[in-house]
């Protein structure tokens, strides 16, 4: 399969018509190997507009998701990130391009390692790993630019919002099956705006601080 090729068509068909039109986003999809991080099984579908399953009984989100969360979060260069739920390591690969520092945390030390196996050998230094339940209030004390969480929630604790700084950004998906809501949170002059990017369903982020059923594990 000539991977490039199909990386190529992820962007043009998939992700540029849902409405991500950020070049520094598309360039970085553009280029980074979304192979590397699927399954062996998987490889042929690495580039095909679904949510593929991870080894721990977790998934990634569709392309097209990942995108425009990220997107929402305007993201440069000077930027800290705390990225909640690590999972395959393709969001933090996209994340850790377009900010400063990555600091990203998953409950599963096991799938954590794998993702940091695979950064690593793609020459990511600019990612620090931690495990623990993201989720939880004890695992995030210091306010990061941008939050990024990378499964879907039944309800958003309010600790994470208390971690914004004036001009911080988070983006989740909120609700449960079949109706789930992105949603982008920031700070200006001390509240905290909230806005509705689209609908979606997506595989649950496993939490044990908010105890909520869960289908898939990150």
């Amino acid at each position: 399969m000539d991977f490039n090729t199909a990386r190529y068509n992820m962007v043009e068909q998939q992700i540029r018509p849902w409405d991500v039109l950020d070049f520094d986003l598309l360039d970085v999809l553009s280029d980074i190997p979304r192979e590397r991080f699927v399954l062996p099984q998987h490889q042929q579908l690495a580039y095909s507009d679904q949510s593929l399953p991870l080894a721990n009984g977790g998934s990634m989100l569709e392309p097209k998701v990942m995108a425009r969360l990220i997107q929402a979060l305007k993201l440069n260069l000077a930027d800290t990130v705390v990225e909640i739920g690590t999972g395959s390591g393709y969001a933090t690969a996209v994340l850790a391009r377009l900010a400063n520092q990555v600091l990203t945390i998953d409950i599963d030390a096991a799938q954590q390692q794998t993702a940091k196996t695979v950064l690593s050998e793609l020459g990511y230094t600019n990612i620090q790993y931690k495990v623990g339940d993201g989720l939880s209030e004890k695992m995030i004390q210091t306010p990061f630019s941008a939050i990024y969480v990378g499964g879907g929630i039944s309800q958003l604790p309010t600790f994470l919002l208390d971690q914004l700084p004036e001009h911080g950004r988070m983006v989740a998906i909120i609700g449960d099956a079949p109706l789930m809501k992105a949603v982008l949170f920031e700070r200006q002059n001390n509240q905290i705006q909230e806005t509705v990017l689209f609908e979606t369903l997506a595989p649950t982020l496993h939490s044990l601080a908010i105890n909520q059923p869960s289908q898939f594990k990150f």
